[in-house]
């Protein structure tokens, strides 16, 4: 048996059960701690009934898709928290289903995620039905035109995006005409 691990379990479970009571804790920075898949699912677990977190770090502890799918369905029956910030994790697709229905995330930074044209469409997606989200930053994510001209599209209908960071993308000559002619037109702010 291993010691450190049975401790680690435990004090793990004492955390779970103090956040899912807590209601005074407003942030919770957890970046670069390695809570891996099972700790961002247990944090999944507590997020669907803690009501008073509103800010959540948890860019730089590599977990994967299990904990990215844990945190997105989390994301769609919280109604506390407003800001985000997730990396390393390619959960676009899962996220722009939690972004439907999610009524209270205003912040969101998915930089480094490798999303993609496909995740980059999937969040263009999302964008058309969200009223909330005011940031949304997809910093070095591999997106290319066609997730930029999807994005683009997408801010024509949305009208509560103020803030859409696609710096260190690829996103081309036709991806930067879409926003540009977009920027236009929205009171939204595109970095690239």
């Amino acid at each position: 048996m291993n010691v450190s691990m049975t401790a680690t379990n435990k004090a793990q479970a004492l955390f779970e059960e103090a956040l899912k009571t807590n209601s005074t804790l407003t942030t919770l920075d957890l970046h670069r701690n390695s809570i891996g898949d099972n700790g961002v699912q247990a944090l999944a677990e507590t997020l669907k009934i803690n009501s008073g977190l509103t800010t959540l770090h948890l860019w730089s502890n590599d977990f994967g898709n299990n904990g990215a799918l844990a945190l997105c369905e989390a994301l769609k029956t919280n109604f506390a928290l407003n800001t985000l910030e997730q990396v390393g994790c390619k959960g676009a697709l899962e996220m722009s289903e939690a972004l439907k229905a999610n009524s209270t995330l205003t912040t969101l930074h998915l930089w480094e995620n490798s999303i993609g044209d496909d995740g980059a469409q999937a969040l263009a997606e999302a964008l058309k039905a969200n009223s909330t989200l005011t940031i949304l930053n997809l910093n070095y994510n591999i997106i290319g035109a066609n997730g930029a001209q999807a994005l683009a599209k997408a801010l024509k209908t949305n009208s509560t995006l103020t803030s859409l960071n696609l710096k260190r993308n690829w996103i081309g000559k036709d991806g930067a005409q879409a926003l540009d002619q977009v920027s236009t037109t929205t009171r939204c702010d595109i970095e690239r």
